[in-house]
């Protein structure tokens, strides 16, 4: 196992205030004071615990805990600066590992960014850009499915058919906007993307997001799925852009007003779910494969105002405006295969707390 060095800056305030529950925003000021690390290098500016006021006596616990749960790596950062670094169980900071869904944020991210240059519209119907009969469902079915409704997972077609989103798998179920289910067709606005660019969607995503707050990387078409793979850093990177409310340095990425949208309720069914981002702090959600509503928070040791990016066997992207905190989270399934939130959620977040406490 092995932790950053730590160096000696300034303290920082956390501030401990608590976003309502109806919209979450990061501090007018935060991008006052945010660090973001060279383009193109691998230097990263690090804050020792000691100037945050955190629990030093914590951090061991918490890394034995994280490598006894399968972890690969663990990045802590503060107002953009690396408060913890920690690589276990045989990876390292040059090795790739999978975003799983974690990585359904970045098809959000770059959806706002082709809104905003103008060539879709997320309130337009899927049809538009892919052409009818795109799907097997009725016509007039098919035309109620928007956009917005792929990143927000209530297009009411048939999950239960599998991930293939060929369109002979992509069937109707309920008109769109009526029944919230997790599913593999949010791939296609990576399609709509692509059409409407007239480019790639890999050469899209690395000119508009991965270049310009430099990630590494690649999208690799696994079965049914194009999932991404990088180091734990470029996870970072992607995770500290969107705490900065799409910013990298001075430069707006992903339109403000469209991040603020996506890390927000976005429909009435789930509660806890925005634009694949999944939200805290709210009155309700649903999980993965099930039609239960579940009462209270997603992850009740979590800040109400936490949104997080997170993906099969416990791949995940933490952000906390609240305490400006961005937290990732790299490696094996925790305990059992899950496909978006589970158990170790809340016993990270129950660790976490004793050292930021």
């Amino acid at each position: 196992m092995k932790t950053t060095p730590f160096c000696l800056l300034l303290a920082l305030f956390i501030c401990f205030g608590c976003a309502s529950e109806d919209e979450i925003t990061a501090p007018d000021t935060i991008n006052d004071s945010i660090y973001f690390p060279p383009l193109n290098s691998n230097e990263w500016q690090t804050i020792p615990i000691s100037d945050l006021n955190w629990n030093e006596n914590e951090v061991q616990p918490l890394l034995n805990f994280l490598e006894e749960k399968n972890t690969k790596s663990f990045i802590v950062l503060h107002n953009g600066k690396i408060v913890l670094e920690a690589y276990m169980n045989g990876h390292d900071e040059t090795k790739l590992w999978y975003w799983a869904s974690a990585g359904k944020t970045l098809t959000t991210a770059i959806s706002g960014i082709a809104q905003e240059e103008g060539i879709i519209n997320i309130n337009n119907k899927v049809s538009d850009y892919l052409g009818e009969g795109w799907t097997s469902a009725p016509l007039e079915k098919e035309n109620l499915i928007t956009c917005k409704n792929l990143l927000s997972m209530n297009s009411g077609l048939d999950d239960s058919l599998g991930d293939n989103v060929s369109k002979e798998n992509l069937q109707y179920k309920a008109d769109a906007g009526t029944r919230w289910a997790y599913h593999n067709v949010y791939k296609k606005m990576q399609d709509v993307v692509a059409d409407a660019s007239g480019e790639t969607w890999n050469s899209y995503f690395e000119t508009k997001l991965k270049n310009k707050i430099g990630m590494n990387g690649a999208w690799v078409a696994l079965n049914e799925f194009n999932v991404y793979w990088s180091n734990t850093r470029s996870m970072a990177r992607f995770g500290l852009m969107v705490y900065a409310k799409g910013k990298w340095e001075t430069t707006q990425i992903v339109p403000e007003r469209f991040l603020t949208e996506a890390v927000n309720t976005s429909q009435n069914i789930n509660k806890s779910y925005g634009y694949l981002w999944w939200l805290n702090g709210k009155e309700s959600y649903y999980l993965p494969s099930s039609q239960l509503e579940f009462n209270g928070n997603l992850i009740p040791n979590a800040p109400n105002d936490m949104y997080a990016a997170l993906g099969k066997n416990d791949q995940k992207i933490y952000v906390v405006p609240s305490k400006k905190l961005v937290i990732v989270r790299m490696g094996d399934s925790a305990s059992d295969v899950n496909f978006a939130r589970s158990d170790f959620d809340n016993e990270l977040w129950g660790k976490i707390n004793a050292l930021i406490n």
